[in-house]
């Protein structure tokens, strides 16, 4: 068997993780049939189909299933290569870097973050992607220079913590809720709620929250994680459970009304950062750290809730 062509490589990782020729061109920047050619080419060397089709789509063969793991390691070492200096000027430098965070973190984070580049690298470009499809896994930093999320979720890893966040119930502020004299977790589980959604089996701090006493919300509406929660909750009859900080963002703009939750009932979430243990002692590494953990330092100061006089407590409802 012939050496890999090693241009090969990119090509390869995409396919195997979008397991469709069209959209791996578009995510390479490629004609279809210059990434079809690779696709024939890639098969001719491993002398396997790789992708099989199923109804509409395509699964990875057997083989090609145990080529992920060794491709995207094979990934994240070339692009360490590729990247190794004797030092980092972020004042001089045109790097780019990938950090993947959740909507929510993104939120907060990219505003402090870009008036840290402005003053400090002004040619560096850090792009935001989606958590979605990132398990947190060793081979996931081949694409990535950083991973944001909370812990407790079995992420690997070298992790930093970011800070630290609590969840609060919003609602329209003419919400009928709001008039009685005390709130209970019980009286929120008797308005339809609109809830944020993980991934199958993923349970969030808030949701821990009602099942730790019994109780159950009713799900009027589900999204995709908890950015656009508090924008649902507004003009309408639904309650909704968001980090604090994210609550305090959106009542820049919405009518909603923030409720905190009693010290007993504080369902907290706590934000790390993640990256390869590969990058612990690289310069610009250290650096991108240092910028992401300095604009998380100032996020409680940049995002004050005003709360509503009525904490929610636990205990027999009014």
């Amino acid at each position: 068997m012939k050496n890999l062509d090693l241009n090969l490589l990119p090509q390869l990782q995409v396919l195997l993780e979008l397991r469709n020729v069209s959209r791996a061109a578009e995510r390479l920047q490629l004609s279809q049939p210059a990434t079809s050619a690779a696709m024939a080419r890639l098969r001719r060397h491993f002398d396997d189909e790789l992708l099989v089709r199923n109804g509409r789509t395509y699964d990875l063969t057997p083989f090609a299933q145990a080529l992920v793991p060794l491709v995207d390691e094979a990934m994240l070492h070339v692009r360490r290569a590729t990247r190794v200096r004797s030092g980092f000027d972020a004042a001089t430098s045109e790097r780019e870097f990938v950090i993947a965070a959740s909507d929510y973190a993104s939120a907060l984070m990219v505003g402090p973050l870009r008036g840290i580049l402005q003053q400090e690298a002004p040619n560096v470009a850090v792009d935001f992607v989606p958590t979605s499809g990132i398990q947190g896994k060793l081979a996931d930093y081949s694409r990535l220079d950083l991973l944001v999320g909370p812990t407790g979720y079995h992420m690997q890893g070298t992790s930093k913590q970011l800070f630290r966040d609590s969840f609060v119930a919003v609602l329209d502020a003419g919400n009928q809720l709001l008039r009685q004299p005390r709130l209970t977790l019980e009286d929120l589980t008797r308005v339809p709620h609109a809830v944020g959604y993980f991934g199958e089996g993923i349970s969030t701090p808030a949701d821990r929250l009602f099942e730790s006493r019994g109780l159950q919300r009713r799900a009027a509406a589900v999204v995709a994680g908890f950015l656009s929660l508090p924008l649902l909750v507004e003009g309408t009859d639904l309650a909704a459970l968001v980090p604090r900080m994210l609550a305090a963002r959106a009542q820049r703009g919405a009518n909603i009304a923030v409720l905190e939750f009693s010290e007993e009932d504080e369902a907290s979430l706590v934000e790390a950062m993640y990256w390869h243990p590969s990058q612990t002692e690289d310069p610009a590494s250290i650096w991108l750290r240092s910028v992401v953990q300095r604009a998380c330092s100032r996020l409680h100061e940049l995002f004050p809730a005003s709360v509503h006089p009525v904490t929610v407590t636990v205990g027999p409802s009014s």
